[in-house]
């Protein structure tokens, strides 16, 4: 491959020469390899758009293969300014360079923009916080989310700061750590003790029959689905079995609400879980003072991101972060500690 302009001069239009070994590919691949800062979902937004030629000639296929010698001409826009606005909502920021920021996000906050949360969201406080550090992702200035924590999940998040390290990202969390370096591993404070200390669930899961905002466990159908549970503590309750327990979830999928399925579907849902655990609400006041008032008042579902490990997307250095329960499920523990 032969380039007629330098990379770094992007508001120029990029042109590759198309050699023997890149002929066969397609379009949006050849792209995306041949321009370093841009992913393929990316190069296939610039060619559906008319911003790819070949030979001078407009191509809009990203399926259209290349041929040796051809001429690839990239005219690649200007970011647009963000589409959500930036606020100024405060970050734990874990770690932060120019390719991606690793927050600790709290309970409560939702990650992205959606319909009943236009504001308010991490999306709106990571512009905030990155300003202009934020190249245009997707043609966008704004961050790459990668992967998602519910709103009343706590814990570790990774966020790409360019296009290089969103591809990078994306490609890793594709993969969830079966073959390569990532590693994702939660704390979930849970009703009763599983019967093994450790165990793998490998249960398909997919949109709930009856309820397609919820998801449920499907012995026909649905997506697969891995987590391997690992017993952490478990809660002795006065005159009988212990009440709760302490598991640590390691994700090898990534499917939507997968740890709080999962476990409800085992009979130990995550405490205060009210989707996948309201059938065991009542369970709270079987439990003596002042353990009973703390439990049946926590307001979300005790899930905490506790471990976030993975290769840096373009130094390739490993990177591993862990941290604590926050507070509130810290009292929680406390409190189921001293039945």
């Amino acid at each position: 491959m032969s380039w007629r302009t330098v990379i770094s001069d992007i508001d120029e239009p990029l042109e590759a020469i198309v050699d023997a070994a890149e002929a066969g590919r397609r379009l949006d691949v050849f792209v995306a390899g041949a321009i370093a800062p841009l992913s393929r979902s990316r190069a296939k937004a610039l060619i559906v758009g008319g911003a790819v030629s070949v030979d001078d000639t407009v191509v809009t296929e990203p399926k259209r293969t290349v041929h040796a010698d051809e001429r690839v001409m990239v005219t690649v826009p200007p970011p647009e300014p963000a589409e959500p606005a930036g606020e100024p909502i405060p970050l734990d920021v874990i770690y932060e360079d120019g390719d991606l920021i690793v927050i600790d996000k709290p309970a409560g906050l939702v990650v992205h923009p959606a319909a009943g949360h236009a504001s308010g969201t991490l999306v709106n406080a990571l512009i905030h916080h990155c300003g202009d550090s934020l190249s245009g992702i997707g043609g966008v200035q704004r961050p790459g989310i990668v992967h998602r924590l519910d709103k009343d999940t706590s814990g570790l998040m990774v966020v790409a700061k360019t296009d290089r390290a969103h591809a990078g990202l994306a490609e890793q969390f594709a993969d969830h750590g079966r073959t390569g370096p990532l590693e994702r591993t939660y704390q979930a404070l849970v009703w009763g003790v599983p019967d093994r200390r450790q165990a793998t669930i490998d249960v398909p899961i997919g949109r709930a029959t009856h309820n397609r905002e919820k998801m449920e466990v499907k012995r026909s159908g649905g997506r697969r689905a891995i987590t391997h549970t690992r017993l952490l503590d478990a809660f002795p309750k006065s005159g009988g079995a212990p009440a709760a327990s302490l598991i640590a979830c390691r994700l090898e999928t990534g499917r939507t609400h997968q740890i709080r399925v999962h476990l409800a579907s085992t009979g130990h849902p995550v405490i205060g879980d009210p989707v996948y655990g309201s059938g065991f609400a009542s369970k709270a006041r079987t439990l003596p003072e002042p353990a009973q008032s703390i439990v049946s008042a926590f307001p979300r579902q005790a899930l905490h991101a506790s471990l976030l490990g993975f290769a840096h997307p373009v130094t390739g250095q490993p990177i591993r972060f862990e941290s604590p329960p926050p507070d509130d499920m810290r009292r929680l523990i406390d409190a189921l500690n001293a039945l």
